[in-house]
Parts: C-alpha cells; sequence; structure tokens
C-alpha cells in the first residue's frame, strides 16, 4: 500500500468523482453548486472524516438528503484506505480509515522529508504580502516584533501551500515624522539635549538620537539597501541629516530583522512614490474618474460611494497629501506589478485606513476587485517581567525593542511567543515564562519533544534510512494511534493557516503534537528486544520528529537536537 499523504485531499477526490456520477449537472458547472467539505468528526464513533455533500445537494436536486447520500456512497470509486462508509443522521457520510492506512503514514512523512505538509493549493499563483513597514525613526519596538513574525511565518505557510510569495517592506520615509526625527538629529549634532528647554515636543529622545548625531558628525558612511550615505558633519545641513539619519535607521532596523531572521525581496520607499510622480498620477487618475470634488479649498475622494463612513479629504488647503493617498498610488503599483492577490499585515491600529484606501482603489476604475487588498491586523503586545509589565528602553527612550527581546530570551521563543496566537488578540509577553526551561513554556516544551526522539535514536545507533522501510503493523496502542492521526493532520493544518491567513494553528498544532509525544514517551518503552516493535516505534518517533522539524521551520524556530 503507497502511503496517502493527505486524506482529505484524497477523500474530496473520491467524492468529486461520485458526484460526477451522481449529479453530473452539478458537477459540471463551472460555477459549482456544491462545495466538497470533509471533516474531523468531534467523536471518534462517528468515523475518522465526515461528508455533508448530500444536504448540500438536497436542494438544488429536490431530493432528501438520505437519498442523496446512499447514492454517493453507492458512486464512491473504492480505495484501500476506506474499511467503512456509513451514512448517519440527516445524511452525514461517515468515513473510517484502515488501521494499516494510518501506519502508513510513517512511511509518507520519512520518505517526504521536509516536504510533508506541503500541498500545492497556491498553485504557484503569485501572493505579495507587506508586513513590518515601520517608519525609519528608531528600532524596531515589540508590536514590530509582532507584526514580523506573523508576516513571516503567514509567508512561509504560504509557500508551503504552494503559493509564490514576495515579501515587501514599505518605508515611510515622507511626512512629518521624518521631519520630527531630522530636527532631533540636528539638535544632537548642535548639542542640545532632551532635557533642554528648547527640545521640540515631538522630538525623539532615546540614545540612538545621539548615536545618529555622533555617526553624522564624525562622517561615517551608512549602508542601507539601495542607499550609501555619509555623514557631512554640517549641522546647518537639514537635507544632508535628514538623508543619513533615515539611512542610518533603516540600516538598524535591517539588522534587528536579521537578527530575528526575517529577510524580504523587495524594500520601497515612500519618498520613491513622490519622486516618481505615482502620487501625481493617483491623484489625476481620481480627479479623472470623477470621484474627487473641491471643497474649502481642499481636494476631497467621493469614498462614501465605495462604503466609507465620510469622505475623505486628499489634498489639503495648504497643499500636502493626507496619508492614505500615497497609500493607494503605492497599491496601485503593487497592482500593476501583476499581484492578483496582497496581503497587508499591520498594526491594528491601521484599521481605519483600509476602507478608505479599498475606496480610493475602487476609484481609480482600473479593474482593482473590490475587498483588494487582505489585511492581517495585530493587537498590542504587552511584556511582563517579574509580573510587572515593562515599558521602557533606554536606548528607545519610550519602548521596549524587538532586539531587547531577543537579548534576553533568544530569537526562537521570540518568534514562537509573538506568533503563537491569533494576531487579532491582545498578547502578553512574559519575559520569565519564555526563559524558563519548564513544560509550560510552549518552545521548551516542543523543543524538548524533539531532544528527547533523536536522544532515543542516537542510543539505538541503528541505520535511520532503514526506518523508511519498517513494518509498523505494530503501531496499535491508544497512543500510537493518537500521534499517527495527530501526523496525519499537519497537511490540513498547513492548508487551513494559509486558506485563513492563521500561521498560529501551527503553533497550537506543534503543541498538541509535543503534548502526544510526551505522553508516549512516558508510557512506553522504545528500545525493546522485540526487533519488530522497537523499529516499527522507532520509525513513528523518527516521523514524529521530522513533522516537528516542519512545523518549527514554518514558525521560524529552531529544532535542536540536544537540550
Amino acid at each position: 500500500m503507497s502511503a496517502v499523504l493527505n486524506f482529505k485531499s484524497h477523500l474530496s477526490d473520491l467524492f468529486a468523482q461520485a458526484l460526477r456520477e451522481v449529479a453530473p449537472e452539478i458537477a459540471n458547472n463551472g460555477a459549482t453548486q456544491a462545495e466538497i467539505l470533509i471533516e474531523r468528526p468531534k467523536l471518534a464513533s462517528h468515523g475518522d472524516y465526515a461528508c455533508s455533500l448530500a444536504m448540500q445537494l438536497a436542494k438544488p436536486l429536490r431530493k432528501p438528503p438520505r437519498e442523496i447520500a446512499q447514492k454517493l456512497i453507492t458512486a464512491l470509486p473504492q480505495s484501500d484506505v476506506i474499511e467503512k462508509v456509513e451514512m448517519a443522521g440527516a445524511g452525514f457520510i461517515n468515513v473510517f480509515i484502515t488501521t494499516a492506512a494510518k501506519q502508513q503514514v510513517v512511511h509518507g512523512v520519512l520518505q517526504a522529508g521536509a516536504g510533508y505538509g506541503h500541498a500545492h493549493v497556491g498553485g504557484g499563483r503569485k501572493v505579495q504580502v507587506e508586513f513590518v513597514s515601520a517608519n525609519p525613526t528608531g528600532p524596531l519596538h515589540v508590536g514590530h516584533g509582532r507584526g514580523a513574525a506573523v508576516g513571516d511565518c503567514l509567508c512561509r505557510v504560504l509557500h508551503a501551500a504552494g503559493w509564490s510569495v514576495t515579501r515587501e517592506f514599505y518605508y515611510n520615509d515622507a511626512g512629518q515624522q521624518i521631519d520630527n526625527l531630522m530636527r532631533s538629529v540636528q539638535l544632537r549634532c548642535m548639542g542640545v539635549t532632551p532635557d533642554d528647554a528648547a527640545w521640540p515636543e515631538d522630538g525623539y529622545r532615546g540614545d540612538y538620537i545621539l548615536d545618529v548625531a555622533n555617526a553624522y558628525m564624525a562622517k561615517e558612511s551608512v549602508e542601507a539597501d539601495d542607499q550609501h550615505i555619509t555623514g557631512k558633519g554640517d549641522a546647518r545641513d537639514a537635507e544632508a541629516i535628514r538623508h543619513f539619519a533615515v539611512a542610518y535607521l533603516r540600516r538598524e532596523q535591517d539588522l534587528d530583522l536579521r537578527a530575528f531572521e526575517v529577510e524580504f525581496d523587495v524594500f520601497s520607499l515612500e519618498s520613491a512614490l513622490y519622486t516618481d510622480g505615482k502620487v501625481e498620477e493617483a491623484v489625476s487618475k481620481l480627479v479623472a474618474s470623477g470621484h474627487t470634488y473641491e471643497q474649502d479649498g481642499a481636494l476631497w475622494l467621493r469614498t462614501t460611494a465605495f462604503g466609507d463612513d465620510k469622505d475623505r479629504v486628499m489634498r489639503k488647503s495648504d497643499g500636502g497629501y493626507t496619508y492614505f493617498v500615497p497609500d493607494v498610488a503605492y497599491h496601485l503599483d503593487k497592482w500593476r506589478r501583476g499581484f492578483g492577490r496582497v496581503i497587508n499585515e499591520q498594526g491594528a491600529d491601521h484599521h481605519s485606513t483600509i476602507t478608505r484606501v479599498r475606496a480610493g482603489l475602487q476609484a481609480l476604475d482600473v479593474g482593482i476587485p473590490q475587498g483588494w487588498p487582505d489585511y492581517v491586523l495585530h493587537q498590542m503586545v504587552t511584556v511582563l517581567r517579574h509580573g510587572e509589565e515593562v515599558k521602557i528602553s533606554k536606548r528607545a527612550g519610550s519602548y521596549v525593542t524587538l532586539r531587547d527581546l531577543i537579548d534576553e530570551v533568544g530569537c526562537d521563543a521570540t518568534r514562537y511567543f509573538l506568533a503563537a496566537r491569533h494576531p487579532d488578540s491582545q498578547l502578553v509577553f512574559d519575559i520569565d515564562l519564555a526563559k524558563s526551561q519548564s513544560n509550560d513554556n510552549p518552545v521548551y516544551y516542543i523543543q524538548y519533544a524533539h531532544a528527547r526522539i533523536h536522544s532515543v535514536l542516537l542510543q539505538w545507533g541503528g541505520d535511520r534510512q532503514a526506518l523508511h522501510r519498517t513494518d509498523v503493523a505494530a503501531l496499535d496502542s491508544e497512543y500510537e494511534t493518537a500521534l499517527l492521526q495527530r501526523l496525519i493532520d499537519f497537511p490540513q493544518v498547513i492548508e487551513s493557516a494559509a486558506e485563513d491567513l492563521a500561521p498560529h494553528l501551527v503553533a497550537f498544532y506543534l503543541k498538541d503534537l509535543a503534548a502526544d509525544f510526551h505522553c508516549y514517551y512516558n508510557a512506553s518503552r522504545f528500545l525493546v528486544e522485540d526487533e519488530a516493535v522497537k523499529l516499527a516505534r522507532l520509525a513513528l518517533a523518527a516521523a514524529v520528529a521530522q513533522v516537528m522539524r516542519n512545523g518549527l521551520a514554518l514558525l521560524g524556530v529552531s529544532a535542536p537536537e540536544k537540550m
């Protein structure tokens, strides 16, 4: 028997074939009236999988669901992974998988290796994910860190699901905050400190401003992606300070991201949208579309025509553009670059901009679909140490930096904790928990399970490749059955995480997989005298370790062999 790596997909294909026989007029309809859903029942007595297709077909076929269910069961093609199929309730179809098919997942995992769980639902289609996108005005804070963790894990999950992913960072290097940065650095160059009465209310007070000023006065050179800037040492040259400060802080943010093991394919600058004329072009298109009007000396966009609660100012009476206008120009550029799908991972404080950006894109009348782009918004992070909230970093002056967390608890724990909850939920980052070597720390708990397996295999000392061909028929205990089913579920976890834009599902899964293995380890012996049982258990353990590595890789977390 060849191993089936995705039982849900396999069953979905079988039911699709049955549907073509039972209701060809629906099966052949391009706008499919019945989506074939294969789900895991809550009760084991209801089988391994359940299909509700018969109830979905009842209305279009004008027949009782149970009658349709019986026809689907009769038309279902033979499969050596199916033990039996039963009809239940109003027309559910419950499917029981053979024990042998479940056991074969061990071979499937070991043979697929790092590719186990990967899917092709993306079909190689392009998707651009924009995340972090911090203003280049200071070190990345812990909120940026959550965006980096969620965004990077999302990219990894989408890639595993078969999408062609482009990672992009958009720098807001224009506007008032950059003016404030320039002025802060300039004052530091002149010897003025944040304690001085002349310090502006909106000035930046962190120690890093002094670092920038000292580097500028020392005429240091800074490399930041496409920029090579050298300090001039002239405190009177505001523009030189502006360019140097932005380049310096872009480099610092890049170093933070490297320490966090996050990389990008594309860096875009807000300033380039102005210098390249893309903002003016977008405004001209909006005016030409007839969706704008002049009032009180300002140019307005009629966003209410696209679901906004009120119209929005585009160009203020002083001639400057409001902040959502370059966002519209930027997203028009994304569309022109061929990204039919775009996902923006941002802080929840960006919620108010979603409607107006989408409205602006609709008003352009260039064929951008409604509801484009997609958004994933993350909530705030509270950092605790010894049960008390930590708010200030000396380097930043007013917030906890991402580098603070990485330096204190390590990259693995920081990434896991920041990505392990639904982005829309508030997150408490407990430094003490993240550093603890206990079962309460999920990172330690998962990594320790992987290290335990490696220790067992090392103690055995045999040929691990031989485990790929091991007879696994002896895997029939309740612990082994639970582990087998958990391994079977992994491909669907990746598909669901990609479909729902929810990489935290991988973190949940890994914690459950580790719990199943720890229970198995505590209740069983691996290096027993019975050779068949020993090799079967070692093969299962090796498969669990492989899936742990695959899942941890999706989170950007290491899988240590010793702890």
